[in-house]
């Protein structure tokens, strides 16, 4: 071609990045690498290999180790081995590591965007301008936490050993995301690398052991998903944080149930593109392109269902159809294409599944016209489908390709009704000039990052994670690195002594005195007292074993009714901060004016110092009215002209299973944080002391609490735990008891991936501010939501 042709149709020309430098590595490897372990490389313990390919050309790049139980254990065993001399290494001793870290990632940036580009499949671009500066920039970020640590995160320290999974759409990056913080705080690390895209994290491990990087700090196990498997399982590693599914997220949750392990979960999205009438309209068509033809597509918070406002929905999708003819899909390496290869051919076959799947059910395929390079790649053009009803496969399930699908609204009402209807909430965009609307509907979405007038904009100070089955924890800022860390005031807790019950008491010989009247308590729901479903009561005897009165035996219908309750009561999630505090307020103050009553009530059924129960309780409900105002969120300066709002959110509706220890103060200390940052509660009280919860219904009748905010149900905690961990429509759960119910709690939340906070069966000094009271409860009763709003035009 000549200089006047490309003038005269100015068409692109082949702009290749030359990939020497990443060839020449893995002839040096002679394209062969097994496990990165205690500083070195080292095969398989039993041998075993698996071959990687190029996506864009299908042809073989390496041959890889396959990890098994063997490597597994070699690489916990050298990651335990250096954890404590990591950890009392300091935090500027390991700042300084982790800045090492970030010089080495920008040193050798063009080596690591060439094999990521060659080894994933995205386009060079992407790769050089987005991920290698990100690596960079997550390594800087968190030297700081580690050179802050001791100020900034008093009272907390290090897991141990961290066992994180990462996927394949972002290798090098998702790498940085998990160990950065890990490092930064003290913990070592097993990391997997997804099977199809292990190369960087090889090359990273192998740079960063030249860079200084203690032996056994950072291990690098590859493998299929069974190697995975063994990590997740391995008892020797104290916290897992998994990046991939939704499905395999499910079955980590219930592998690791009951283990003790800590755990984070960033999963699936479907997440909403919401454009409103008064979009610009240019802008947003140019948002659409880097929401979902980014990284082919294969972005988990990926724009891929487009809500457009009915008024501009013909001239909308038209300018997008036309701005999909200037696409360009092709070799990764051609620094001028938008698009690159799909991962893998099986990836390529789900696309095309699913694409077929959404015709079949009436959508309308509208495929951008580009030429698809030739040969064994696994390419897919840009796809936009149109009349898609919001039932279809293609607007529930994660397609994970290039593929959008295209709705309409009529009202900011309907059109946040759309958004969330997904069991997903990982992310959404709003494109509006109207900053009013923008940051109206934002707090509405049920997704844990809202961009405004952007899309798929990152930093390592701006936490990232989901809300429902997109996971729970986050990646990045304050919260994420309080993720890699554990309480010091819950080290030393003991596992709780299983108490006989009370045998009873031998009532002597009947006669004619007056008896008092029978009393039952009912159950506490929606604000009145109920009847339980099944017309059942428990007796609930005294320390010496005398009958004290009876409770209503509640059951999977009663928490039901309690769920409902307590969704009835949303509005106590947007009453004022003030408010919620006021009422706190209240709740102390009434319950100080009958504290003689309760402390009796305490001392009877436990044999304890009631009145010194009773006065702890009532400052705890203090304590949780001071904080009720205070507990904010955070605004971020993330490096664009704008801001990123860390707002603090209420989880929802919160099941609560109490322990029998300190049962009024224990019942206090676990609702009250709650209902301070604006979650609904169903709460189980201790099973053997009960009554001074019931006794509290008066208490919430005459402390202008509201209506479904607190509901009680009694009965046997065990059971009522497992009903409560099966149960779809709660949020989270926290159970404090006994290991074996900690662990049910934990494996049956799976079913819709609700949070939990369990003891492990570990009894807490509910007397003790430092383990009971203050943050250490209030950063499990908030998800925290960025919102990042530019400025100007």
């Amino acid at each position: 071609m000549s200089v006047a042709h490309y003038f005269d149709t100015m068409d692109y020309g082949p702009a290749p990045e030359a990939d020497g430098p990443a060839r020449d590595w893995l002839r040096r490897h002679e394209a062969r690498f097994g496990h990165f372990i205690g500083g070195a490389f080292r095969p398989s313990a039993e041998g075993g290999t698996f071959e990687t390919r190029e996506p864009a050309t299908g042809k073989p790049l390496a041959t890889l180790a396959s990890g098994t139980t063997a490597d597994v254990d070699a690489a916990v065993e050298a990651a335990r081995q250096a954890q404590a001399h990591w950890q009392k290494l300091g935090g500027h001793g390991r700042a300084r590591h982790l800045y090492a870290l970030a010089r080495m990632v920008q040193r050798h940036g063009r080596l690591l965007a060439v094999l990521e580009a060659i080894d994933n499949g995205k386009p060079i671009r992407e790769t050089r301008d987005l991920d290698v500066p990100l690596v960079a920039w997550h390594f800087l970020h968190h030297a700081g936490w580690a050179q802050l640590q001791e100020s900034e995160f008093a009272g907390y320290s290090p897991l141990g050993v961290v066992g994180q999974i990462i996927p394949w759409n972002f290798p090098l990056l998702m790498l940085a995301w998990k160990i950065a913080p890990a490092l930064a705080l003290g913990n070592t690390v097993v990391l997997k690398p997804a099977e199809y895209t292990s190369l960087t994290a090889l090359l990273f491990a192998e740079l960063a052991s030249e860079a200084g990087l203690p032996d056994g700090v950072l291990n690098v196990v590859t493998g299929p998903g069974e190697t995975g498997a063994a990590i997740v399982e391995h008892p020797g590693i104290d916290k897992i944080a998994f990046t991939g599914s939704t499905e395999i997220g499910r079955i980590i949750r219930e592998t690791t149930a009951g283990s003790g392990k800590k755990l984070t979960l960033e999963l699936g999205g479907k997440s909403p593109f919401i454009v409103f009438e008064d979009a610009d309209l240019d802008a947003a068509v140019e948002g659409v392109v880097d929401a979902i033809w980014f990284n082919q597509g294969q972005v988990c918070c990926a724009g891929s269902r487009l809500l457009v406002q009915e008024g501009i929905a013909p001239e909308f999708l038209m300018r997008l159809k036309r701005r999909m003819e200037t696409l360009r899909v092709g070799s990764p390496l051609d620094k001028a294409v938008d698009m690159g290869a799909i991962v893998d051919p099986v990836q390529l076959r789900r696309i095309e599944e699913l694409v077929a799947a959404g015709i079949k059910e009436g959508a309308v395929a509208h495929r951008a016209p580009v030429a698809l390079p030739e040969g064994d790649g696994s390419f897919y053009p840009p796809t936009l489908l149109t009349e898609v009803h919001p039932s279809s496969i293609v607007a529930r399930e994660e397609i994970f390709g290039p593929v959008a699908v295209a709705m309409t609204f009529r009202t900011p009402d309907e059109a946040v009704m759309l958004a969330n209807n997904s069991r997903y909430g990982l992310a959404a965009s709003i494109w509006s000039e109207t900053v009013g609307l923008a940051l109206d509907i934002a707090p509405k979405l049920q997704a844990g990052v809202v961009w405004i007038n952007a899309t798929n904009l990152f930093d390592a100070a701006v936490g990232f994670g989901g809300y429902r089955e997109s996971g729970f924890g986050r990646e990045g800022g304050r919260e994420g690195a309080l993720e890699y860390l554990k309480p010091d005031a819950w080290a030393n807790r003991r596992p709780r002594e299983a108490t006989p019950p009370a045998e009873p008491a031998d009532g002597g010989a009947q006669g004619f005195e007056l008896r008092a009247i029978d009393r039952t308590a009912k159950l506490f729901v929606g604000g009145k007292q109920a009847r339980p479903d099944g017309n059942g009561s428990r007796v609930i005897r005294s320390a010496t074993g005398a009958v004290i009165g009876e409770v209503g035996e509640g059951n999977r219908k009663d928490l039901r009714n309690a769920v409902a309750a307590a969704r009835a009561a949303e509005s106590w999630a947007r009453a004022s901060t003030h408010n919620r505090a006021q009422i706190l307020y209240y709740l102390a103050e009434n319950l100080s004016a009958r504290a003689a009553e309760f402390a009796a009530r305490i001392a009877s059924a436990t044999g304890t110092d009631g009145e010194q129960e009773v006065d702890v309780a009532v400052r705890r409900l203090f304590t949780y009215g001071a904080w009720a105002d205070k507990f904010d969120g955070a605004v971020h300066s993330p490096p664009l002209r704008g801001v990123a709002l860390a707002m603090h959110e209420p989880i929802g509706t919160v099941g609560v299973v109490c322990p029998d220890e300190a049962p009024l103060l224990a019942f206090v200390s676990l609702v009250a944080p709650l209902i301070a940052t604006g979650n609904r509660v169903v709460a189980v009280p201790s099973e053997r002391h009960p009554l001074s919860v019931t006794d509290l219904y008066q208490v919430f009748e005459t402390s202008d609490l509201p209506a479904g905010v607190v509901n009680i149900v009694t009965g046997g905690r065990e059971q009522l735990a497992k009903d409560l961990a099966s149960h779809d429509d709660l949020d989270a759960l926290w159970v404090f008891g006994s290991k074996e119910a900690a662990a049910a709690a934990e494996r049956l939340s799976a079913g819709n991936l609700k949070r939990t906070l369990v003891d492990d069966g570990l009894a807490l000094d509910w007397h003790d501010a430092k383990a009971a009271e203050g943050r250490i409860f209030l950063n499990h009763t908030v998800q925290v939501k960025n919102i990042w709003i530019p400025y100007g035009d």
